[in-house]
Order: structure tokens, then C-alpha cells, then sequence
């Protein structure tokens, strides 16, 4: 039996339009200098410096040579290795750098990090996707190869007649609970929603078999010349000994290639380069095969010069390199889609839903691309929570692309996809992503578990309050309304400086696991990196994540002493406690382990911080506690908090405990025999303690055998 995991829920529903789940944890990097910003624009390159691919080579270089001194300074296991990923240099010499882990040889789901480090060498924070040392029991699996295939063929719910081999079945350190497992990750493929050929990965217990997670892999979104949708455009081409090809050497190489109807299994199975002897492009239907190669052509140049002119970044890996492209993929197909391990960009010719309008429109190419970004920066994972902020990820770059190419024909606004012919006029809105009847708009509990394609509104739905603000407004000649969670109203920040925070805290501070509630403390340490801790900037950000339900309002800086908003979910009457909702993370509290979560395997009573004890399935001790609160002297002063016990013992025989202690004494036991279906509120008369100072803590214990879970959130005395 593994730790932690043992409970989790299954995550990421079917994808809509072409699709794990996992914790966050706060950032321990300091603010950064920064220059304060008298105008509208954003700091140049979201405060990185511009690196050629030499620099960023040896940049690489220079980091590889220290991982060792790193980890040992992580305090990481003698079985870790750290592999450098990629290096970020800010305006003042500071680096930021990010790193996966392997475990005795083998990849770690779950084991990302970014380390920052002052221009001196000393590391100033860290941000890990895993906290701590990771290690299991043993690398030698009970199942076989085949077998894990065999597990993930049934487990496979995001494509039909799944087939696998043992082949197809890789072993890996799975770190996204609190406690890594020896499992497989497997790629099943079949029938599904990116077309007969999807491919989904499937990561089981390679002790048991048992599903952690599953996810889509395709992540989709539903010269001169003449697109589809991009109308009259000037193209990079280049010139051959008898005419010209759509290779663009000026954006890294990148070719687009005439997949001519190659399935997706195999979209260079009759692909061919677009060459012709004139320099003419396209005829601006879908009767010349070369005007949506026009429309990508365009956009993924239009996303490259965003990225290179914003935020200093060569390319989706910043190596200067492109990616190829390949249009009129399969038939009838209504997607495009980015996939990392070909390093390349997959348009259909769209369906009759969308009258075949090629799906080749700019903030889609703006979109693709910069799924590949995320892929090279914090690599979100594609399901849960983390997926919807990877979506989202997208739907705001491919927003900015479109404002930044300006073009008359398809002007900037926050509708993704508007140039599709869809039935409804767009495939999303960032305003207000519930107006299409099923993406979120405000976080609730259990998001991780909705479509990322609909999750992702609640990331689509933040960025456009925080550029734009409240209130109606027409934006490229549609009508945007502005609307909150929480009825408050305020300005934006302007979409500039909200995509460069957006892009600082994807580069630098987010990991494959960040939640929602990671993705708010990271823009917070860019906005703070960017425009000062107490500037009006941050503060900002931080009433747009409040405005759709995710953690509360900063102080702001504006006022002389402001009285800090109030938690939601503190009784009216007041709360002793400190940060008794947990949303302010582990403040305030002392825990003996990695308690205090906002991991998404698990849901809190309110918010989305809680408290997660036990579940491992073996002898077992933790605690977390309070110190120094004083109890009310007036009244009758109780102590209250939601309880949620998932167990998998059976019977009324306490085998599991968690006691609530105050002083050191026990006033209420809970164990695997209360498990309920949900939180259940508990009080505790505190009478006796009227007046005094006093030490709470929650002390579990949990038995060699069958795991129990005690979830925790919302606790007050008052």
C-alpha cells in the first residue's frame, strides 16, 4: 500500500476539443530588485535578460557543473540526480533554474524544481513540484512491462480500443502525492477526441496495478498571402534554385508541410513541403490547399516575434530552433493540437460543425505554440487543476498574440477562436467563460476534476480582470463585460503587464503540479518581482484572483494602515486562530510533515488550502498545531472545524486516530469509524480553557495495515 495515495480521486474528464493532477507549494524565493515602472508598458522581458542560444548553452553548461553541490543543498536523497532543464537570467544577474529529477536512473513524474540563485551564487528560494527527498521502497517492480500495458489498456478513459504493448510501458518514480510510488507510465492509443489515432498516458502502481492518473496527450484546442482567416499577410518564405518554399528561416527554420490527409498516427506519412516557382500564397478559401498553410505560416511567425519582442524568449524552447507544422491533418478533423514528443504543430481542416473552416486562426497558432512553451517552462501537467492553468496558459498567449499582430481582418479581443465559423460565434471567452453554459468562471471545489478545456476559465477568467478590470467595455469590436464572483469591482493593470506576470511566474516560479491556488502565490512573486511587494500592481492581481473565488484580496498599498480583507471563511464573530482556513498556507501553524496542502488530489471544505493527515497505510505519526492563542474570556468559546474521514478499514474499531488536544489534553477523538461521505463540522466546548493562552494541536496515528485519511479545514475558536 502506498502513502497518501491510496484515497485519491480520479481526475480530468473527457476532453471536448483534443487533455494530472497535483500539489503546489508555496515559493520561497525572495522579491526581486526591480525597477519601478512609471508607465503602462511592462518591464522588458518580464525582467529576463535576452539570450542568444549560445549564452543559453552555456548558461546550461555552468548550472550542470553545480547540480551536485545543488541537491546536496536541497537537502535531496543520495539515489537523486538533478538534470538541468533550461536557465533564466534576470536584469541583475540573478538565474533562475529549472531542473527535473531522477530517482536511481528513473524519471520522476512530480520531481520539477526551479532554484533561484542571487548573482553572488547563493540560492535565495526554491520552488519544488515535490517537497523534500523522494523515496521508495524499491526499483524493482511486481509487475511486468506487459502487464502495467495490460493495466493501462483497461484503465484508459480517454480513448476507445486501447491498445498497448510492453513497449509502450515506462518505469518511473510517480512523486505527486506527499509519498512517491514505483509505477509505470504507459501510452495507450486508440479512438478518442484528437481523432482514431489519440494517444493517452496511463501511470499505474507497478506494485498493484492500481490507476494514479491518465491524460490526453495531444493538447488541443478545437511572401505574400492569402489565408482563410488571416486575409492578405506578408509571409517568410525561402528561396530555392526553382522557387520557393514555406520554410521560415527567419523564425528558427520552422517548415509548413502539407500533411495531405496523413492520419494522425503518422501526419508525415504523405507529407510534403509547400514549394511552388512564384512567391504567392494561397487564395484565401479552402479551394487552395496553401491558404491554411497561409493562416499558420503567419500565426506561429506572428507568436514567435510576440514571445522574442515581450519577453525576450527565441522560440518555444528558447534555443532558436522551430518547430515544424503540419496542416490539412486527417479529415474532418476539428482540432489542432501540439505534441512534445515530435516537437511539433497539428492542424485539422475543421468539420462540418464549422463549416470545414481550417482550424489555422491566429490566436489557435498563438495557442499551439505556446502549449509547446509551457511544455519547455513549468511543463503543467495536462489534467486536474494543473491543466486547466495549461490551457488557460495557452488561451492567454494566443489572446496576446492576436492584440500584438493587430491585424484589421481579425482584430485583438478575448475570444478564443472566433474566427472558426463555430456554432455559438467562439470556443471560449475570457470575460465570461460560463456564457458558453460549460466552462468556470469562478473556482469551486472539485475544478480538478472538470474537462481543462472548462477549467481553464477560471485562469482565462483571472487574466482578463486583471488586465481590463471590471465594468463593460468593446474590445476589438466585441462587447466584454467584466463580471466577478464576489461583486467587487476595480481596474486592470493592462494586458502588457498582466501577460508579462503571467509569463514570470510560468518561467520562473510554476512547477508541473502548481494548482490554482500555486498559479495565485506565484503571479503574486512576479507581480512583486516586477513592480514592488507593495505596489498597486500586486495588489491588483491579487483582487482578480479574489474576483473568481481563489484566496482573498491583498491589503491596498494606497491606504495608510488598511485593515487586511477578512477570510470568507472565518465566522463574523472573529477567529483566535491564525490563518484558521489554511489559505495563507502553513502560517501560523506548526506541522510535523507536509500537512498543510492545496493539492488537488485531495478538496477543502472552502478555499482550496486544508489540512491532509495520514493515509499511508503504515505505522504512522503526524501532528499539526498552534500555539499562543487566546481563547475568548467572554461567553461560552468553542472550538469548531470541518472533518472529512475517508478510511479503508471496515467496522467500528478504531485502528486510525486523530485527537484534538489543547494543553496537551485530549478533548475529542476521531478514527476510521466516523469516515463520512463528506466534511462534517465538529465543536468542542473550550469553557474551561475561558481567558487563557493556550497550545491546539491535531495529533493522528495510524496503524501497519489499511489506510485512513483525515482531511481538515475551517477551524476557529470563538
Amino acid at each position: 500500500m502506498y502513502r497518501k495515495n491510496a484515497l485519491a480521486a480520479g481526475v480530468a474528464a473527457a476532453l471536448a476539443l483534443g487533455s494530472v493532477t497535483m500539489v503546489v507549494t508555496q515559493s520561497t524565493a525572495a522579491p526581486r530588485p526591480h525597477a519601478a515602472a512609471a508607465d503602462s508598458a511592462a518591464d522588458p522581458g518580464a525582467g529576463f535578460r535576452a539570450m542568444t542560444p549560445d549564452t543559453r548553452s552555456g548558461a546550461i553548461r555552468t548550472a550542470e557543473r553545480g547540480t551536485a553541490a545543488t541537491a546536496r543543498e536541497l537537502g535531496l536523497g543520495p539515489a537523486e540526480r538533478l538534470v538541468v532543464k533550461d536557465v533564466l537570467i534576470d536584469a541583475d544577474g540573478a538565474r533562475h533554474v529549472r531542473y527535473d529529477r531522477t530517482y536511481s536512473g528513473l524519471p520522476v513524474i512530480g520531481g520539477d524544481l526551479v532554484v533561484h540563485i542571487a548573482k553572488d551564487g547563493k540560492i535565495t528560494g526554491s520552488d519544488l513540484a515535490h517537497q523534500g527527498a523522494i523515496k521508495v521502497a524499491g526499483t524493482t517492480p511486481k509487475l511486468s512491462a506487459a502487464d502495467a500495458s495490460a493495466k493501462a489498456v483497461k484503465h484508459a478513459r480517454h480513448v476507445r480500443k486501447a491498445k498497448a504493448a510492453g513497449k509502450d510501458s515506462t518505469l518511473v518514480v510517480y512523486a505527486v502525492g506527499k509519498v512517491p510510488v514505483l509505477a509505470y507510465r504507459s501510452t495507450v492509443t486508440g479512438a478518442g477526441e484528437a481523432g482514431p489515432a489519440s494517444r493517452e498516458a496511463v501511470i499505474v502502481d507497478a506494485t498493484s496495478g492500481t490507476l494514479l492518473d491518465q491524460y490526453e496527450l495531444h493538447q488541443s484546442i478545437t511572401g505574400t498571402g492569402n489565408g482563410v482567416t488571416s486575409g492578405q499577410v506578408s509571409i517568410e518564405t525561402t528561396q530555392t534554385g526553382s522557387g520557393y518554399t514555406l520554410t521560415d528561416a527567419a523564425h528558427g527554420g520552422t517548415v509548413v508541410y502539407d500533411s495531405y490527409n496523413s492520419p494522425q498516427s503518422n501526419p508525415k506519412q504523405n507529407a510534403r513541403a509547400f514549394s511552388k516557382t512564384t512567391n504567392s500564397w494561397g487564395n484565401g478559401t479552402t479551394s487552395s490547399r496553401e491558404s491554411a498553410a497561409v493562416d499558420a505560416s503567419y500565426g506561429l511567425a506572428k507568436t514567435w516575434d510576440y514571445y522574442k519582442e515581450s519577453f525576450n524568449r527565441s522560440g518555444i524552447r528558447n534555443d532558436g530552433r522551430g518547430a515544424p507544422a503540419y496542416v490539412h491533418v486527417d479529415s474532418g478533423l476539428l482540432n489542432a493540437f501540439y505534441d512534445d514528443t515530435c516537437f511539433c504543430m497539428f492542424f485539422g481542416d475543421g468539420s462540418s460543425q464549422n463549416g470545414n473552416t481550417p482550424v489555422t486562426a491566429l490566436d489557435v497558432a498563438g495557442h499551439e505554440m505556446s502549449h509547446g512553451v509551457t511544455s519547455a517552462t513549468a511543463n503543467l501537467t495536462y489534467s486536474g487543476e494543473s491543466g486547466g492553468l495549461n490551457e488557460a496558459t495557452s488561451d492567454i498567449f494566443g489572446t496576446m498574440v492576436e492584440f500584438y499582430a493587430n491585424n484589421a481582418g481579425d482584430p485583438g479581443d478575448y475570444f478564443i477562436g472566433e474566427k472558426l465559423n463555430m456554432s455559438g460565434g467562439y470556443m471560449r471567452r475570457m470575460d465570461n467563460p460560463s456564457a458558453d453554459g460549460n466552462s468556470l468562471s469562478c473556482w469551486r471545489s472539485g475544478a480538478g476534476s472538470v474537462d481543462v478545456h472548462y477549467s481553464s476559465g477560471i485562469g482565462n477568467h483571472f487574466f482578463y480582470l486583471a488586465a481590463e478590470g471590471t465594468g463593460a467595455k468593446t474590445i476589438g469590436g466585441r462587447s466584454h463585460n467584466g463580471t466577478t464572483c464576489n461583486s467587487d469591482t476595480f481596474a486592470g493593470i493592462g494586458k502588457d503587464k498582466a501577460a508579462a506576470v503571467w509569463y514570470r511566474a510560468l518561467s520562473a516560479y510554476m512547477t508541473s503540479t502548481t494548482n490554482y491556488a500555486g498559479a495565485r502565490t506565484a503571479t503574486l512573486q512576479a507581480a512583486a518581482d516586477l513592480y514592488g511587494t507593495n505596489s498597486q500592481e500586486r495588489y491588483l492581481v491579487s483582487k482578480a484572483w479574489a474576483a473568481v473565488s481563489v484566496g482573498t484580496a491583498l491589503p491596498d498599498p494606497g491606504n495608510g494602515t488598511p485593515t487586511p480583507t477578512p477570510d470568507p471563511t472565518d465566522p463574523p464573530t472573529g477567529n483566535a486562530l491564525t490563518n484558521g482556513s489554511f489559505e495563507q498556507g502553513t502560517s501560523g501553524w506548526t506541522q510535523s510533515d507536509d500537512i498543510i496542502t492545496n493539492s488537488p488530489l485531495q478538496a477543502g471544505h472552502g478555499g482550496s488550502w486544508y489540512a491532509w493527515m495520514m493515509g499511508y497505510g503504515t505505522s504512522a505519526i503526524e501532528s499539526v498545531s498552534q500555539s499562543n492563542i487566546a481563547v475568548p474570556s467572554t461567553g461560552t468559546p468553542k472550538l469548531t472545524f470541518w472533518l472529512k474521514v475517508s478510511t479503508q478499514e471496515s467496522g467500528y474499531t478504531a485502528y486510525d486516530t486523530l485527537k484534538v488536544k489543547v494543553n496537551g489534553t485530549a478533548l475529542a477523538t476521531y478514527s476510521n469509524a466516523n469516515a463520512s461521505a463528506g466534511y462534517v463540522q465538529k465543536t468542542i466546548d473550550l469553557s474551561a480553557y475561558r481567558g487563557q493562552t493556550v497550545k491546539l494541536e491535531f495529533a493522528g496515528t495510524e496503524d501497519a495495515y489499511l489506510s485512513t485519511i483525515f482531511l481538515l479545514d475551517d477551524i476557529a475558536i470563538g
